[in-house]
């Protein structure tokens, strides 16, 4: 068996267990672990700009920069779900516009 057949093999299996994991978690646990998600992706992005700033091949700053555009976009969609997740928590004020004055 190759390297590359190892690693895809590794990575099919981490697919299947993530998956199962993901749809096991109830879903008032789903905010928190958004939350914890998207600390991880701020690591994940800080490590990427670090590590891109050192390099010195062109082929491991364009990886780098790909790395940096995911992990931004990454963990600004973390945060949108999560605020879209909490509103849905949040009550609405009522709107007072169809009021009429009594005659």
């Amino acid at each position: 068996m190759t390297d590359g057949m190892v690693w895809l093999t590794i990575f099919v299996l981490s697919v299947f267990v993530g998956v199962e994991v993901i749809s096991k978690v109830s879903s008032t646990l789903h905010t928190p672990l958004m939350s914890g998600a998207n600390a991880i992706h701020g690591i994940i992005l800080l490590g990427a700009v670090l590590v891109t700033g050192q390099t010195e091949s062109t082929l491991a700053l364009v990886v780098g920069l790909v790395a940096i555009v995911l992990a931004a976009v990454n963990l600004v969609g973390g945060f949108v779900v999560t605020d879209r997740m909490l509103q849905m928590f949040t009550r609405r004020k009522p709107t007072g516009g169809s009021k009429e004055a009594p005659r």
